[in-house]
């Protein structure tokens, strides 16, 4: 799958699938007290895949992959005037 820039798009729809499995393995080490559950985490992702700042799976606010960002139960959205989650 060739990667471009793909505005309101997660990693594996953006075609980045190399930085997707890191970003699920990175995931998948967060210790559970620390994870956020299942329903809250496809909640931030849905609201960030309608988010002006989500580009290629990264928000423009902070630089970060937002899927790694909203597993983490105590992560807010990084944008300071209109916090989403």
């Amino acid at each position: 799958m060739e990667l471009r820039e793909c505005k309101k798009c997660l990693l594996l729809q953006s075609g980045d699938e190399d930085n997707h499995k890191l970003v699920q393995q990175y995931i998948a080490k967060i210790k559970p007290e620390e994870k956020c559950d299942g329903a809250i985490y496809a909640q931030r992702l849905e609201i960030c895949k309608n988010c002006d700042n989500l580009i290629s799976g990264s928000c423009i606010k902070c630089g970060c992959y937002v899927e790694f960002r909203a597993a983490f139960k105590n992560k807010k959205c990084p944008d300071t005037k209109l916090k989403k989650w």
